[in-house]
């Protein structure tokens, strides 16, 4: 509901003034999000929209999760603000993010949890990725190879080894989020697992490990016991 002039305090309303005078972890979530959107709407200021879409979008969290034309769906939002949100959204999950960049060694399935964590612990579907490898486990590349509930019909062996044999990789990691939060291996995970480790074997290319990400963890299949140290 718009707010009249006389309610609105000076200061509270101008989101950027605060912003200098008292830093951005002065900020509540509502005035951060108004500085990306730049203006109010239909009555309301910046604070009073941002204020909405968050509440439509179910906080913070859910903002996180909203896809691009679901965003520009929202009251208030259309594609230019959606745009600048979710570029936003994505610039701090980078920054969250122990990237794995070209050339990077992999130490270890921790390392795997750093860099895909701020990027699949809001996805609402599961995904499947495979990271390329050379012969000394350095990273040459990611693909997402498909998206939705992980069975053998959706991972294909085609698909995942695809990618590592026109790249000439030595080896690979699959990669694949739980949306509930619990890491805890299915027993379709499993069954993917060795399906696709039995595939590695005759293409010459390994399966490394197998890491479930999670908003509480993760698992290591490798270190489950389900492939060969």
């Amino acid at each position: 509901m718009p707010r009249s002039p006389r309610d609105r305090d000076p200061l509270t309303d101008r989101p950027r003034e605060r912003l200098e005078a008292l830093g951005s972890e002065a900020l509540s979530d509502a005035e951060l999000l108004a500085l990306l959107l730049r203006g109010g709407d239909r009555g309301n200021d910046a604070v009073a929209l941002a204020a909405a879409v968050l509440v439509a979008r179910g906080g913070l969290q859910g903002l996180a999760r909203s896809a691009g034309t679901e965003l520009a769906r929202t009251p208030g939002m259309g594609p230019a603000r959606s745009a600048s949100v979710l570029a936003a959204l994505e610039l701090g999950r980078r920054l969250a993010a122990g990237r794995l960049r070209r050339g990077a060694s992999i130490r270890g399935p921790e390392d795997i949890y750093r860099h895909f964590h701020p990027r699949l612990r809001h996805a609402e579907q599961e995904r499947f990725v495979v990271l390329l490898l050379d012969g000394r486990h350095r990273v040459m590349g990611q693909e997402t190879v498909s998206q939705g509930t992980l069975t053998a019909s959706l991972v294909h062996p085609r698909e995942v080894f695809r990618p590592a044999l026109r790249a000439c990789a030595a080896s690979l990691v699959l990669v694949h989020n739980h949306p509930s939060g619990d890491p805890t291996p299915s027993p379709e995970d499993r069954e993917v697992t060795a399906r696709l480790s039995r595939a590695g074997e005759i293409l010459g290319v390994r399966v490394v490990d197998h890491v479930v990400v999670a908003e509480r963890g993760y698992c290591s299949l490798r270190e489950e016991g389900l492939l060969e140290a």
